[in-house]
């Protein structure tokens, strides 16, 4: 048994790459003193670009906003009891008579969701331009349309 056996170490730790022996080197140590490879082909890549090569990325491309997606809440829309309509019916009837002074209301509705089922309620606040009965939506000063067909609940605000 050879003295480096005894120590733990094999004999192929302690040989440099000429075959001198060098001590406290291991392994790969000796290939720290070679000088870095330059390719003639290739230039050399930039610092940002290699480091690029290690960050993480994503193995399930959108998985991620899928979970997003799915765990964003919605609402059901809540349809308005006939009483209820007939009252909206009323306000809007008022409304149209006041067109010319471009009152200012509060108009609460449905919003349908454009990915999933259901929606969330809004609340808007403008002054009224128009109400479009064949387009079936209300117009406001500031370009905001409101859907007839969803509407809940409709106040003028005064002021």
């Amino acid at each position: 048994m050879s003295e480096n056996e005894k120590n733990g170490r094999s004999d192929r730790e302690e040989k440099g790459r000429n075959g001198s022996k060098k001590k406290g080197r291991s392994g790969y140590e000796d290939l720290l003193d070679l000088p870095r490879p330059v390719s003639r082909k290739h230039p050399p890549m930039k610092r940002q670009d290699r480091a690029a090569q290690f960050m993480p990325f994503a193995a399930l491309t959108g998985y991620g906003a899928a979970i997003r997606e799915e765990g964003r809440l919605v609402e059901e829309e809540i349809l308005p009891e006939e009483g209820i309509l007939g009252e909206l019916e009323e306000k809007l009837a008022l409304l149209k008579g006041k067109l010319r002074e471009r009152p200012m209301v509060s108009f609460t509705f449905f919003e349908p969701d454009p990915v999933k089922a259901g929606g969330a309620y809004r609340t808007v606040t403008g002054k009224l331009r128009r109400i479009d009965e064949v387009g079936r939506k209300i117009l406001l000063e500031g370009g905001e349309e409101i859907p007839l067909d969803h509407l809940f609940d409709l106040e003028e605000v005064m002021g």
